[in-house]
């Protein structure tokens, strides 16, 4: 009878502790969610959907090695517009979203990691442009297209400079050739991949007016310790050479 009791105890302990590690194990799993925003991560169909093992980019490679060494699972996916997702990393517990500029405003909306990657902002004109700029304030006298939702866009509306945004990026290269704009206000070297992607090279820059470093963003309610785990791999990746290893197999 005390035989048959303590295995029947056993039995039980067991359940307890494999029901304890897939709760472990699924809080330590996070819904990362990103964008096409080449180099840094894009769908390899081209498409505005992808999961898992059909993205790639910089940033994907980046943060596939750091969550692989942090010990950390997750599921990947790829999806349109940008504000979708970034609201969805602000409001849901286990999202986050990359990459995604660091800046004082979004400080307190979530906790980061990174940097993985600099992303300087520019004003893009035609190759046979005449323009030549030393400010926003002279770039605001002509028609500037720029990227809904994303934080160059912002940081022009907060500068009170008007511009035209467009829900693809690359849609403001097409513009920019077709003469319906005058500048395109991108990312470095976002733009340019992205022009090169619809066959357009030779662009200009007439105005570099700010720079951004590019992380991932975890739901403000991400354990800290798992944060630090993170941080700590995406360290050692930079210490290890690692980082400018995968970007070189891009730029």
């Amino acid at each position: 009878m005390f035989k048959r009791l303590l295995m029947l105890l056993g039995s039980t302990l067991m359940v307890l502790v494999g029901t304890a590690r897939a709760e472990v194990s699924q809080s330590e799993s996070l819904v990362l969610l990103t964008e096409n925003f080449p180099p840094y991560n894009m769908a390899t169909n081209g498409k505005n959907f992808a999961q898992d093992e059909n993205i790639n980019g910089i940033a994907v490679e980046i943060v596939r090695e750091m969550f692989k060494r942090a010990g950390v699972g997750y599921n990947l996916t790829l999806r349109f517009p940008w504000d979708r997702i970034y609201n969805l990393a602000l409001e849901k517990p286990g999202y986050g979203v990359f990459v995604t500029a660091r800046l004082p405003e979004r400080e307190a909306l979530f906790k980061w990691v990174g940097p993985i990657g600099p992303d300087d902002w520019v004003m893009l004109a035609k190759g046979d442009s005449p323009l030549r700029l030393e400010s926003l304030e002279q770039a605001a006298k002509y028609r500037i297209g720029a990227y809904k939702g994303d934080a160059i866009s912002q940081y022009l509306s907060d500068k009170g400079i008007e511009h035209s945004a467009s829900l693809r990026d690359q849609e403001n290269a097409r513009k920019l050739m077709a003469g319906q704009i005058d500048l395109w206000a991108t990312g470095d070297p976002a733009g340019r991949y992205l022009a090169k992607q619809e066959g357009i090279g030779g662009l200009k820059t007439v105005l570099r007016f700010d720079s951004a470093e590019l992380y991932l963003a975890l739901n403000h309610e991400t354990a800290d310790d798992l944060v630090a785990r993170l941080q700590a791999a995406l360290d050692g990746m930079r210490a290890e050479g690692v980082i400018d290893e995968i970007q070189g197999r891009y730029l």
